[in-house]
């Protein structure tokens, strides 16, 4: 199974894929956790450029993102899909489609041309999107990386595109309150993924 954690920056989803991870390993499940951009050599050193590197045009950061995830899927995520192992990913397709897609205006249907291409149709089974208010984001958000530091109209962008996507997409997203207790949060969602099993 291969599940995927989206949401503004400060949201909780890493911390929400960590717990997933801890408790569905708890259960004796072959877990893998990994992140994007990022989870591979190719992956990290296009997330150090993407996050610290200089301004970019939309479509560049579209086609680094696809880059690094094509890498992943590849090396990383397919092969531990084909073994048996539930696959957790801290951001997936559904983060190029609401930052670069709809809130930084490339295209939706274009960034997920793209990115189908790059990860020959693999999409998660399961996706958990964490939605919280900007204020709270922001007070969350520790590092500010390149797309942190951007002002608050372009992440209030990003908020209602992920709840455009979670409305085009009702049977794969699941929506959370990310505003919740992270525990009480975390044992429902252990609970659907299980169910889904």
């Amino acid at each position: 199974m291969f599940v995927t954690f989206e949401g503004v920056d400060g949201s909780g989803k890493s911390t929400q894929a960590e717990l997933l991870r801890d408790s569905l390993a708890a259960d004796g499940r072959e877990v893998l956790l990994t992140r994007e951009p990022g989870g591979t050599e190719v992956g990290e050193g296009i997330r150090e450029l993407v996050l610290e590197g200089p301004a970019m045009t939309p479509w560049s950061e579209a086609a680094l993102f696809a880059a690094a995830r094509a890498e992943l899927v590849e090396t990383v995520i397919r092969p531990a899909l084909a073994r048996g192992a539930i696959v957790i990913s801290d951001r997936y397709i559904d983060s190029s489609l609401a930052y670069q897609g709809i809130a930084r205006d490339v295209g939706l249907d274009h960034v997920l041309e793209l990115n189908l291409h790059a990860v020959r149709g693999l999409l998660p089974d399961r996706t958990v999107l964490l939605l919280v208010e900007p204020e709270l984001a922001a007070r969350r958000a520790v590092l500010q990386d390149r797309l942190e530091r951007e002002g608050r109209e372009f992440h209030e962008r990003v908020a209602a595109a992920y709840r455009e996507l979670a409305g085009l997409y009702p049977e794969r997203i699941v929506v959370f309150d990310g505003a919740r207790d992270p525990h009480e949060l975390a044992r429902e969602i252990h609970e659907l993924i299980r169910r889904d099993l």
